[in-house]
């Protein structure tokens, strides 16, 4: 039995669902991830049929913007998706393997991460599936290896030292 390639983004990777377009309002935006149950949103530009990643939002920038119009007032212009997501989120290449990408999940605590190719957006990885995915490989690997995890036979190894050869 031969060790499976190590996993890579390409292997994990899912369709983006949430999006949304960088002139939604801030109000359709919170309606948008409350009616998904999604904590966050990626920010496209549709160009030629391809998705632009821009930025991303959260709850909790919502909540902040939202909150502070609340108690400041409204500002001008009217708060949109491009006016409060954070741009030049953190992005993987469909070629980051399971390694690099736990490193990325670990450092980080993000949940999921967006995947480009160049500037358009392909894709998207859980954290949920790199850890089944390592979890597979992982299980793999101890099936390979387990005659080297076996504990040595000491008493086999002593009675090899006495052996005497006439």
């Amino acid at each position: 039995m031969k060790l499976q390639p190590v996993p890579n983004t390409n292997d994990l990777m899912k369709v983006v669902t949430h999006t949304v377009a960088p002139e939604t309002r801030l109000a359709d935006v919170i309606d948008y991830l409350t009616r998904c149950g999604v904590s966050s949103v990626l920010v496209v530009r549709e160009e030629n049929g391809k998705r632009v990643l821009l930025g991303l939002l959260s709850e909790g920038d919502c909540l902040e913007h939202l909150s502070n119009e609340l108690f400041y007032g409204s500002p001008m212009p009217i708060q949109t998706a491009a006016t409060i997501m954070k741009r030049h989120p953190l992005c993987v290449t469909t070629d980051t393997d399971v390694f690099a990408l736990s490193s990325i999940f670990v450092s980080h605590n993000y949940h999921y991460l967006p995947v480009i190719e160049g500037q358009f957006l392909v894709g998207i990885v859980c954290r949920s599936d790199v850890l089944r995915s390592l979890d597979e490989y992982y299980r793999q690997w101890v099936k390979l290896h387990d005659d080297e995890r076996t504990p040595i036979d000491v008493h086999e190894i002593m009675n090899h030292r006495f052996l005497v050869k006439v």
